[in-house]
């Protein structure tokens, strides 16, 4: 990180401008450090930065008040250089308890400046945390630049006059927090102030409250004087374009209104509400106007046959769902396979297995999705690899399966969905087409007859005169779909049914590396893309030969990944698993690769994968 200094227009300390700046807002999850977090990704975002975040949270809806299991907290990674990950290490800590303090104090850069909430650090909080000294007292934190602040009392004293009720102005205290941000970065109030206008428009003693509450965290500072410093951070060079800030759900939402649009085909989705897929839901459902149909299910299963009923009836059928009803889904799954009709099926991964960790993230679940039903059954499986790909992974989702006919399983997982970054919007005119014909034409018309390049079958339309025929999940004869337990029968469907996902890979570019075409080669997918790209770029500064390649198409691959990978003499596989892709891969080149496996629920830091290529490239600097 690279400084410089320049007078401020207060006069007792200086402003520093740096390149880029990691906080971390931690407290209770009823504190709001989501909102807080959200609040400064937003005026990051209107300033111009580029940005990434990482939300973590409790699967509790109120864990325990004031201890460890109940801590929330959000990190924004802000920047005047392009930036791929939240940040290995923040450089402030902003904690409102003890229980707060003790989770996250280890990850804090040394010399990081740590604000805390000292009027939540009396002797039940300290116990709650599991602190048998108060650590602001017994000089554990002398590494760090330390300030203890009464934020519950100040946020009390400026909302006074507001005539609340004290847990109601207490709600407020993380917007005293806030304001403290906003002095310390020379950040303008006003995206919030505005956001605070449109929230509670309807309350206005409480957009009053979370008002004054801001502007006296901002007026503490100013006033006391409390830091010898304050930082700029300044707009990065991005694209030309327009952006916005965009959560990875939120982003998938988006692609597939579009790929529905640019289809000219009505969007079906029949969902059941699971964390962390939920918010897809809830996004889709406000886009009513735009021909977008969403059905809550009363189950996993039922949502998904729902949304097998619209592709049998012509429209694009989508599923969404996380973890345990990732697996509840599999039969049907099965059928859209035999059936073969389009279908879009959203996995949102968490930590496993059975509930597991609801609200933290994992890439356990590829093995399910490339392998996980009954029968011979291949499929289209992509992965997004951050919050603005899901976007291009939504609208390719539904491009493959309404033109190869067989459903397609996206992968993202819970820090991409929740995690945020700038998005250039894309220009309608630089999407390629989704071309969906529907048969028409009863003469000569049968329901397995193929395309001759894809092999799809073709997609006609139930109660169009001339084209009636059987649906369901027994074995269909190969061309007129008839019930058939032919045995040779059965295998040549088998066949036909696999070569129709293999020829998808004529259908999508080639596997390009990033970096040197040989030394070691970095194979990752989904989420691992920020922090190996950080990584490598950094390694290769070093002198180190090392290439990236990062998959998006998990099945099938890329007709040269054989080719690409027999260009290295060492290849490392980060997964957030236990090693399922570089698994895979060696069964499916014999190839030799080096899994790097991590489970606990977090995602990698660039510093991580960092020191593997470090210890996999002895030889050091050769480029």
């Amino acid at each position: 990180m690279s400084t410089s200094t320049t007078d401020s227009a207060h006069p007792k300390h200086h402003v520093e401008k740096v390149d880029r700046v990691v906080i971390r807002f931690a407290g209770d999850s009823g504190d709001g450090m989501q909102l807080t977090g959200t609040q400064f990704t937003a005026t990051a975002a209107a300033v111009g930065n580029d940005l990434a975040t990482f939300p973590d949270y409790p699967a509790e809806i109120r864990a325990p008040a004031g201890t460890i299991p109940g801590v929330s907290g959000f990190q924004v990674n802000f920047s005047s250089e392009d930036i791929f990950t939240p940040g290995d290490a923040p450089d402030v800590l902003v904690a409102m308890n003890p229980a707060a303090l003790k989770v996250n104090v280890k990850d804090l850069k040394p010399n990081g400046i740590i604000i805390v909430n000292t009027d939540s650090f009396k002797d039940t909080d300290l116990a709650k945390a599991g602190y048998h000294k108060n650590p602001l007292e017994d000089g554990s934190l002398a590494a760090f630049r330390v300030h203890p602040v009464e934020i519950t009392r100040l946020t009390r004293t400026a909302l006074k006059d507001t005539g609340l009720p004290q847990r109601i102005q207490d709600r407020c205290k993380n917007f005293f927090a806030l304001g403290m941000m906003y002095y310390l970065y020379n950040r303008s109030m006003e995206v919030s102030l505005k956001w605070i206008d449109d929230k509670f428009g309807k309350t206005p003693d409480m957009a009053e409250a979370n008002k004054l509450s801001l502007k006296a965290g901002y007026a503490y500072c100013e006033a006391t004087e409390l830091f010898q410093a304050t930082y700029e951070v300044p707009a990065a060079k991005l694209k030309a374009g327009t952006y916005r800030n965009i959560a990875g759900n939120q982003a998938l939402a988006l692609g597939f209104v579009t790929a529905a649009k640019k289809a000219g085909v009505p969007l079906f989705l029949g969902s059941y509400p699971i964390t962390p897929a939920s918010d897809i839901l809830h996004e889709l459902s406000g886009f009513k106007h735009y021909g977008v149909t969403t059905f809550q299910a009363e189950d996993e299963i039922a949502a998904i046959g729902a949304a097998i009923g619209a592709s049998f009836a012509g429209q694009i059928g989508l599923t969404t769902t996380s973890g345990p009803g990732m697996a509840l889904k599999m039969e049907f799954i099965g059928l859209a396979i035999m059936t073969e009709l389009p279908l879009v099926i959203v996995n949102i991964q968490r930590g496993g297995p059975s509930t597991g960790l609801p609200t933290k993230t994992e890439q356990a679940d590829l093995f399910q999705a490339v392998f996980g039903r009954p029968g011979e059954a291949p499929l289209i499986v992509l992965a997004a690899k951050s919050p603005s790909d899901c976007f291009e992974l939504a609208y390719e989702a539904v491009r493959l399966a309404t033109k190869h006919m067989t459903p397609v399983i996206l992968l993202s997982d819970g820090f991409i969905a929740n995690g945020a970054e700038p998005w250039r919007l894309p220009k309608l005119s630089d999407l390629p087409p989704i071309t969906v014909n529907y048969r028409r034409d009863p003469d000569g018309f049968f329901p397995y007859l193929r395309d001759p390049e894809t092999l799809a079958r073709p997609w006609a339309l139930p109660g169009t005169p001339g084209l009636e025929h059987r649906i369901g999940g027994l074995e269909k004869a190969d061309g007129v779909g008839n019930i058939s337990y032919d045995p040779a029968n059965h295998e040549r469907m088998i066949h036909l049914r696999a070569e129709k996902v293999n020829r998808v890979a004529k259908d999508f570019p080639p596997a390009e590396v990033e970096g040197d075409q040989d030394g070691l080669l970095v194979i990752g997918w989904g989420s691992t893309w920020g922090a190996i790209t950080g990584a490598v770029r950094r390694a290769r500064a070093e002198g180190r030969k090392v290439g990236h390649l990062h998959l998006r198409h998990l099945n099938p691959f890329p007709e040269n990944l054989g080719e690409v990978l027999s260009h290295y003499d060492r290849v490392l596989v980060p997964e957030i698993n236990l090693g399922q892709l570089a698994f895979i891969l060696r069964g499916t080149f014999l190839k030799d690769v080096t899994p790097m496996t991590k489970v606990q629920g977090q995602p990698y830091r660039e510093s991580e994968i960092l020191d593997r290529i470090r210890e996999m490239t002895p030889e050091g600097a050769i480029r």
